[in-house]
């Protein structure tokens, strides 16, 4: 009803102003011409655009500081969607205290001090929707005495809601009156607009994503991951341990712990790199914000993953083409990735494995020649996935998105050590993974995988032989008589022997049901 409402009430200004009358006040052959200058007048008109700014933010709220935004920040318009509202910081004020204890009130249905023996009320974060808390609870949970906690302010989430759900129904106007929005499916790209949104204010959601990470990465000596506190987990609040931490980019911080810095680069793109092609579940949005490097003395120097706000996964042939891939990619056996991306289904049936490999070699032969420091990985791998664009090919969006977090991972160890030899990390770190994909590790692996199957057909495989062969006693085909009486005296055998072992097996159930009944009638 809300969301209606504002619908019609946007519909009301726009009436207001007279969009219409204007229209039909224009002149009939210089229209253009007088709306140009009619905006040009309405720019330059100080009331009229101190109206409309005070209008817009109660309209769309989210339109309002997204414009705002980039009126001050127009760097952000190549940024995207994620990017750009982590970068909304400090828009509204912080929750005061009372304001915080009612957020919480309703959110874990108890009043805040029954839970926690403390809250700090200085957020150690605060954005436009959300703000992170440290807490120390009243008694321990899972080990745990003092937690982040991270608070969803629901007002405005209900707003980016029904601001999403409005720019839904706008597009979805725009394609019944409009041949270039229904080629674009603008309905479809505000859709993922909203189901995005959703996403990223999911606290259940990024929960479990931060437990699933935590169990991958746990004997992972270079990372540590919080553990989530579940009891204090709603879709309104996130618990997790806390973890004393510097920023990963605070480089004096670091030295100053007695952190190798060269280490914390490493390390980073090792673990990154590993997450997404070896675990196939990885960060797709990876930045500064999210990782810290902890200070505490059991895990001190290690990286602190605490942020799983959008998680992505690979598949297992995803992942195995990135591997082998990127792996025939750095030996420069360009073939062998042509032959990768016809077999993967990424090029149309008609494209020629010589031209894909002929366009990877003139890609790619330049960044071989670089100077070893110079080298970008990421840079590398971009041609690895969009080499099929020009044969009308595509990768699916989650490869783009695993080449992009390594592109990340590459940019943020650069800031922390400009001498880390990613590409080198990178090369190492995929050839191991490869190599554990085709030793005893990866047919165990596999054999692993197939063994449920295997359960299932193997007590079939004596039926299916037999009715195998008596098909094929049937029908003797090109083999001549003596060979179909060979079979049927092979088949006439199998017989046999089914009924000799069942009888025995019928014996063998009526003696034990025998010795059954006689050890309880003469009791035994």
């Amino acid at each position: 009803m809300r969301s209606l409402f504002r619908q019609l009430r946007l519909l009301f200004c726009a009436l207001r102003y007279g969009v219409r009358l204007i229209w039909l006040a224009a002149p009939e052959h210089h229209k253009l011409h007088w709306f140009v200058s009619l905006a040009s007048r309405m720019r330059d008109d100080a009331r009229l655009t101190a109206s409309l700014h005070g209008a817009l933010p109660r309209l769309a709220p989210l339109a309002a500081v997204f414009a705002q935004t980039l009126a001050t920040r127009p760097d952000l318009a190549a940024m995207t969607l994620h990017d750009s509202i982590e970068a909304l910081e400090h828009f509204d004020a912080p929750l005061t205290p009372d304001a915080l204890d009612s957020a919480l009130h309703a959110a874990l249905g108890k009043p805040p001090h029954t839970l926690f023996a403390s809250i700090d009320p200085t957020p150690i974060h605060h954005g436009w929707c959300e703000q992170t808390h440290i807490a120390r609870l009243a008694l321990p949970l899972n080990g745990h005495q003092t937690v982040t906690l991270r608070v969803l302010r629901a007002d405005h989430i209900e707003e980016v809601d029904e601001d999403a759900m409005l720019l839904c129904v706008v597009a979805r106007w725009f394609e019944r009156f409009s041949r270039a929005a229904r080629t674009l499916q603008l309905h479809d790209l505000a859709l993922d607009l909203r189901n995005d949104l959703q996403h990223r204010f999911d606290l259940r959601a990024q929960a479990a994503n931060m437990s699933q990470s935590g169990h991958q990465l746990e004997r992972n000596p270079r990372v540590v991951v919080p553990d989530v506190i579940w009891d204090l987990c709603t879709p309104h609040t996130l618990a997790v341990q806390h973890i004393d931490s510097v920023p990963v980019t605070d480089v004096a911080g670091l030295a100053g712990h007695r952190i190798n810095a060269a280490h914390v680069a490493m390390h980073l793109v090792e673990v990154v790199t590993q997450q997404a092609f070896e675990h196939g579940f990885f960060h797709a949005t990876l930045d500064a914000r999210r990782i810290a490097v902890s200070i505490e003395p059991p895990t001190l120097g290690r990286l602190v993953f605490a942020g799983s706000t959008l998680m992505t996964s690979l598949s297992s042939p995803e992942r195995e083409f990135f591997v082998h891939g990127a792996t025939a990619l750095f030996q420069q056996d360009y073939g062998r990735l042509a032959d990768l991306h016809s077999a993967a289904g990424h090029v149309p049936a008609h494209a020629r494995t010589e031209q894909i490999e002929a366009e990877l070699r003139t890609r790619s032969e330049s960044h071989f020649a670089d100077a070893a420091d110079t080298r970008s990985a990421g840079d590398l791998f971009h041609h690895l996935l969009h080499v099929v664009q020009p044969f009308g090919g595509s990768v699916s969006p989650r490869l783009a998105a695993a080449q992009r977090a390594f592109a990340q991972a590459e940019e943020l160890a650069r800031t922390i050590h400009p001498d880390v030899d990613a590409w080198g990390i990178a090369e190492r770190t995929l050839a191991g993974i490869a190599q554990r994909d085709l030793d005893h590790r990866g047919w165990i692996r596999r054999l692993s995988q197939e063994f449920p199957h295997l359960a299932q057909v193997a007590p079939r495989v004596p039926q299916l032989v037999f009715h195998y062969l008596q098909h094929r006693a049937k029908t003797p085909g090109i083999h001549g008589a003596a060979t179909a009486g060979a079979r049927t005296g092979v088949v006439a055998g199998l017989i046999r022997e089914q009924r000799r072992t069942r009888a025995w097996l019928l014996a063998c159930a009526l003696c034990g049901a025998a010795l059954g009944a006689a050890a309880i009638l003469y009791g035994f």
